[in-house]
């Protein structure tokens, strides 16, 4: 009786919670296994280590509910300009072992197609090897081909996405062809034929998505942030791509103040009102930040100073931004987990100072407690106590339906899992 009596409370306390809009947050975290395999050390802010930094990730004290993980072709450490880079080791098998553990504990996946085998940005969009001497007919058969049967195996390993990315700050097109060339680049004066191509492999992909992972949501990811008639162009021009959420990358380093995000946050919502928006990747410097114009564009470290404090402080100016929009549903941290271990190691052939572990020290960051505000009430999740310690973890739904005690199996909702709310 005291059992259904817990649950009646919860579930009338609830109602109005059922029918908000459950937000997310988390970090593209696709090194961290690396990290694991060559046992980095990793200490919370106190200098307590951290045994499982997933686990740590999920707890109350950091509060995340989601993480990233980007996929390449063939994944080649050595970038066509010649360049030696440790971080790009992400191929299937890696992300399979990496995306299991991600959805054991519980968070919500979101999966970056890099359709290359080096980095896809606005500036190397380049067609992996293999596929160089396809026709185009055959690219669009092998881009569909390809993501299928990725997101199969996830889904057959237990790893289904909840978000996809078919492409990687695509703002520019993608599969531009060999390394150089400035074919089927799709600029705002580019030849229509090329737009019209890059849509033509950009909804091959999203069909293959649409097959494997019905309920996954689909992602457009740009990095035009701090251009606003570039970014709402490009998302005219998606008109008649099957696909759910805006997807934007925004450094402020390179995508100027939160005032140009917010005029672009603004002009989203009002030309694109049926979708949301998630950032999917932002940072900023905890130390040694390039000069401006040697690797940065903008300097705010008079606003921001260059520390673990400003930081932190970048990251509260952020959050309060983004929820004067509500079309912003989701923050993810790019590169959180980076903890030095470097230069020319395994794990990192260079260290980029944007994460959320000092890699000096290996201590976690304020910063890292500071996102889960994002999620505001969402984030405390309250638990409601009772004598009944050892309760079995029944999971319910807010109406009192029973089903059974398998977390992995359900759909993002709200569920009451023994005593707790607990949004997933």
């Amino acid at each position: 009786m005291k059992r259904i009596t817990v649950l009646l409370v919860i579930i009338a306390g609830l109602t109005l919670a059922a029918n908000a809009q459950t937000r997310y947050v988390g970090g593209d975290i696709s090194v961290l296994q690396s990290y694991d395999d060559n046992n980095v050390t990793y200490y919370d802010q106190n200098g307590s280590k951290i045994d499982d930094v997933l686990k740590y990730m999920k707890s109350e004290a950091v509060g995340w509910n989601a993480q990233r993980v980007r996929l390449f072709v063939n994944p080649d450490r050595k970038s066509p300009n010649g360049s030696t880079d440790a971080q790009v080791c992400q191929d299937l098998d890696y992300v399979v072992r990496l995306c299991k553990r991600i959805k054991a504990e519980g968070f919500a996946l979101m999966l970056d197609f890099h359709y290359s085998d080096t980095w896809a940005d606005p500036a190397n969009q380049w067609t992996p090897a293999e596929w160089l001497s396809l026709t185009e007919e055959q690219l669009q058969t092998k881009i569909y081909d390809y993501t299928k049967a990725c997101l199969q195996r996830l889904v057959d390993e237990g790893a289904t996405p909840d978000f996809i990315q078919p492409g990687n700050e695509i703002s520019y097109g993608m599969l531009w062809g060999k390394y150089g060339t400035n074919d089927n680049r799709c600029y705002t004066n580019s030849p229509e034929a090329n737009w019209t191509r890059f849509i033509n492999l950009l909804k091959q992909a999203v069909k293959a998505c649409r097959e494997v992972c019905p309920q996954a949501k689909i992602i457009i990811h740009t990095e035009r942030a701090g251009q606003v008639n570039v970014l709402t162009s490009f998302y005219t021009r998606m008109t008649d791509v099957d696909y759910d959420i805006i997807g934007l990358s925004y450094y402020p380093f390179w995508h100027n103040s939160l005032s140009t995000l917010s005029t672009s946050l603004n002009q989203l919502a009002a030309k694109f009102p049926d979708k949301k928006v998630q950032i999917v990747e932002t940072a900023y410097y905890y130390q040694w930040q390039p000069d401006k114009g040697k690797g940065i564009d903008y300097d705010f470290s008079s606003t921001w100073p260059v520390s673990a404090e400003g930081q932190a402080a970048f990251t509260r100016d952020l959050i309060t931004e983004l929820n004067k929009h509500p079309n912003v549903e989701g923050l993810f941290w790019w590169y959180p987990e980076e903890n030095g271990n470097g230069p020319n190691d395994n794990v990192s052939s260079y260290w980029v100072n944007r994460g959320l572990w000092d890699n000096n020290t290996h201590r976690a960051l304020p910063a890292l407690y500071v996102l889960k505000d994002f999620l505001g009430d969402q984030a405390h999740v309250g638990t409601l106590n009772t004598d009944e310690d050892n309760m079995p973890k029944n999971i319910y739904t807010i109406d009192g339906k029973y089903l059974g005690q398998n977390t992995n199996a359900l759909p993002h909702g709200i569920y009451i899992i023994g005593d707790k709310k607990t949004v997933k």
